[in-house]
């Protein structure tokens, strides 16, 4: 199996009562996103709801923000494994272009989706973070690398490609206050991509040369 993403790592070990506290909150805080909304989860709910005290949810999160955070943190390592194992062609066995091409797609669908949750994630005053921006330009890297192995540069493609696919979520969250992505994004967004990777495929550098080299 190749691993083109860096993994997580091996959590900490943890008492077993306190694993459990954790994927109750864990649980109890995607139940009350899914019914009330993000504004809606507090740490005083949280804790009411799951019948644990309230030092129990600040010790494990910290701040209201460190709830989305850790909800983030275990949704991108359901991400990260169905890129490392899942079915192609997000997972191993398609060609590099089809997985470069399903990747942007299952990413900025999972952008989406926590859309609401990655700025419930944002501490006020703080910078918006890249995320796990990192892993996927890892992920593309190698695909790239793969896809157009006469890249003059991998790495500067690599930056570029990985800020077209992270950059306008991450826009709209830097807008603090702006509406939602509207429903059709995703669609748009992925067709982008698309289009995106299949010109670069088509028109890399051995292909240029080959056209300049023939009159074409």
């Amino acid at each position: 199996m190749e691993r083109s993403l860096v993994p997580f790592g091996k959590p900490r070990a943890e008492r077993a009562d306190a694993a459990r506290n954790r994927e109750r909150l864990l649980g109890v805080a995607r139940e009350m996103l899914t019914e009330l909304g993000a504004e809606q989860v507090t740490m005083d709910g949280l804790a009411e709801r799951a019948g644990l005290g309230k030092g129990t949810v600040f010790r494990r999160f910290g701040t209201r923000a460190g709830i989305f955070r850790a909800l983030l943190d275990a949704d991108e390592r359901a991400f990260q494994e169905e890129v490392l194992s899942g079915p192609p062609p997000l997972g191993p066995g398609a060609d590099p272009v089809a997985r470069l091409i399903a990747y942007g797609r299952a990413r900025i669908t999972f952008l989406h989706r926590h859309f609401a949750v990655s700025r419930a994630a944002l501490d006020r005053g703080q910078p918006v973070p890249v995320g796990d921006a990192s892993l996927s330009q890892l992920h593309l890297r190698m695909l790239l690398g793969r896809a157009v192995p006469d890249v003059p540069d991998l790495d500067i493609l690599t930056l570029q490609l990985s800020a077209a696919l992270e950059g306008p979520l991450l826009l709209y969250l830097s807008m603090g206050g702006s509406p939602d992505p509207p429903p059709e994004a995703d669609g748009a967004l992925g067709d982008g991509w698309q289009v995106l990777v299949e010109r670069l495929v088509r028109d890399g550098p051995g292909q240029s040369a080959t056209r300049t080299g023939t009159g074409d």
